[in-house]
């Protein structure tokens, strides 16, 4: 059956679901979504359950657009009308290519109200289909840019939609009775087998290419991803990208697969996409200053923007002809996913769970295991070593704060070198408990590199946070990540006065010392044993970081020289957003339904063969330790 048909086919099967008198005009595929544009959406609010009956039905995701658009003005004047004040409405935006109006506003749930009463209300007064984002309490500029050029774009992604939306909904070959029973699902290794980082796999069926993840290697070594190999080439036959979260050794590299000849979607939750638009933007400019070659430019970023997809946890998705896509919380950093594919009509379950943390942190909750169906998993084992056992939360918070304590005392300063994602604000947190509850002396803390940006991206999503953190912000009216003692360092002036001056607490990128503001603070200070310089987060292989860590004193840095390492060197184990190794050990005891097939990545060669190697033991359950460039068929 061609598009046009199955359009129409669609339409009719609307029609006879919709109350007479409603006039559907015309429906469209745009991305992952059926779009109904009707004379009357009106009538179609008033209908409340209508979408859910017609998305259920039909088995796709439903939105309901007018044909005819209110004047801007009059409905801008009738939303102000409907929202109460509360709602702190700060922008409203119209958008006449899709008939959607984007509210911005400080309080979303009092724009939307219970159960979406007053969303809907809104819809029968001015007809626009209305989108409510939140006004982020610490404003961030990488939040406002992404908007803002989405806006500036949207006829080209309008069309780029429909052209995604007709390619996920194309016709798959006949097949007659012989090939009909020849259905297989394979995964190639491109990157992150054996080894941290350069993170990228292929999942192939008959009908459909998906590429998960594409990163760099966090070794100053220009690590990527195998993307020249056949499987995989060349890019225009991939479907889909989908990115599990916004690390660099996972999203880095996204935008290279524009340059290179990729033309499709790339699906991810919002926080994900906007935190890795900030931190592609960054490293270009870390690559550029450090007079390395840049492998992309700030067009293929946009490009990305333009072309992402954005989603949230539990909304199933098709991706492909052949492929639905679900993300499910995993606990790692701000948006982070565990990718779950359901292949064919019910032939195969796979899942990637990008990095992960079953545990509860000050950010997040744990990471789901509870999953419809599920036959195989590739799995991080960053700390899959049978010796890698983390310190319980509290115990590592009273560690750090013993060791301010101790630094503040005989006059140093305390480096904490952390990801700007993740990381850095499971300290601050920690910091402003415990200098509000006089645990640590009040000092200031200062926060260098791209912290205080992805600290503000973390206001915009509180969903994605955990109970406890967001009642605190939103019930109980104090946010911790505005306490006076943060202050952001947004000038060499002030690194320079920070360096020179009293007793604090640094808080900088980059966390492996591969980079960024960190090495300025290290070259000043590394010298005075009275400083110290606190690990919260993995050291890759080949870092400056790991080879501080491992007790180098004398630590050569290309054309800066070399450092004599004089400061305190203190390893905190219990602030990372991966789960240690008996975690990862009751993940996979927990897990529902348990899968027929374990793969072991993401981690030291040591790490992914010994976790692999324990699963096989204690569950019996078929694993791998694969090594880059292999395929596997998995049905």
């Amino acid at each position: 059956m061609q598009i046009e048909e199955r359009l129409k086919e669609l339409k009719d099967k609307i029609n006879d679901k919709v109350p007479h008198g409603i006039n559907v005009t015309q429906v469209e595929f745009e991305g992952p979504e059926l779009v109904i544009y009707t004379d009357d959406p009106k009538r179609f609010a008033d209908e409340a359950d209508l979408i859910k009956i017609l998305a259920r039905d039909l088995r796709k995701r439903i939105v309901v657009r007018p044909t005819i658009l209110e004047d801007p003005e009059k409905a801008y004047n009738e939303i102000k009308a409907v929202v109460p004040e509360t709602g702190g409405i700060t922008d409203i935006f119209f958008d006449a290519d899709t008939g959607e109006v984007l509210i911005e506003a400080e309080k979303p749930g009092v724009v939307i109200g219970k159960n979406g009463t007053t969303l809907r209300e809104i819809t029968k007064h001015i007809g626009w289909t209305p989108k409510v984002v939140r006004t982020p309490p610490i404003e961030s500029s990488t939040v406002k840019q992404v908007r803002q050029y989405l806006r500036s774009a949207n006829e080209e992604r309008k069309q780029f939609l429909r052209t995604i939306g007709r390619r996920i909904h194309r016709d798959l070959p006949a097949r007659d009775e012989t090939t009909k029973r020849d259905q297989w699902a394979r995964v190639t290794t491109l990157g992150c087998c054996r080894e941290v980082g350069r993170a990228a796999f292929l999942l192939t069926t008959p009908n459909s290419k998906v590429l998960i993840d594409c990163g760099e290697k966090p070794d100053n070594q220009g690590g990527t991803p195998y993307l020249y190999v056949p499987e995989i080439q060349p890019l225009t036959g991939l479907d889909a990208v989908v990115l599990t979260h916004a690390h660099l050794d996972h999203c880095a590299l996204i935008p290279l697969l524009y340059k290179y000849g990729y033309e499709g979607p790339v699906y991810s939750t919002p926080p994900t996409r906007d935190l890795s638009v900030m931190l592609q933007l960054d490293y270009l400019d870390v690559i550029n200053k450090e007079g390395r070659k840049i492998p992309y430019s700030s067009n293929e970023v946009k490009t990305y923007i333009r072309h992402s997809i954005t989603l949230n946890y539990g909304s199933v998705t098709d991706i492909a002809p052949d492929v639905k896509l679900t993300f499910h919380n995993a606990g790692h950093i701000l948006g982070s996913a565990i990718a779950h594919f359901h292949l064919g009509d019910g032939m195969y379950n796979i899942a990637f769970t990008g990095d992960f943390n079953y545990a509860k942190s000050r950010l997040f909750n744990p990471a789901v295991n509870q999953f419809p169906r599920l036959e195989a998993l590739f799995m991080e084992s960053t700390y899959g070593g049978s010796n890698d056992f983390q310190q319980p939360r509290s115990e590592a918070e009273d560690r750090l704060y013993e060791t301010i304590n101790t630094v503040i005392q005989r006059g140093g300063k305390v480096i904490i070198p952390a990801f700007s994602v993740g990381r850095s604000q499971e300290v601050m947190l920690a910091l402003e408990e415990g200098m509000r509850l006089d645990k640590i002396p009040k000092v200031k803390i200062y926060l260098d590199g791209m912290i205080r940006e992805a600290t503000a991206i973390h206001t915009c999503y509180p969903e994605y946070l955990n109970t406890e953190l967001r009642n605190l912000i939103f019930r109980e009216g104090m946010n911790p990540f505005l306490a006076e003692c943060f202050q952001q360092v947004d000038s060499q002036d002030l690194r320079e006065k920070v360096i020179a001056g009293d007793p604090c607490v640094i808080i900088t990128t980059s966390g492996m010392l591969n980079g960024g503001p960190v090495m300025e603070y290290l070259l000043n200070l590394a010298q005075d044993e009275k400083n110290a310089l606190i690990f919260v987060g993995y050291q890759a292989d080949g870092t400056y970081g790991r080879r501080i860590q491992k007790g180098w004193r004398e630590v050569p840095m290309g054309r800066k020289g070399t450092i004599t390492i004089n400061l305190e060197i203190v390893t905190v184990d219990g602030f990372s957003g991966h789960s240690d190794r008996r975690q990862l050990m009751n993940y996979i005891g927990q897990i529902s339904p348990r899968p027929e097939k374990i793969f072991c990545i993401h981690g030291d060669e040591n790490n992914t063969i010994d976790l692999a190697s324990s699963i096989y033991k204690r569950y019996h359950i078929q694993t791998h330790a694969p090594m880059n460039l292999e395929t596997y068929r998995m049905v």
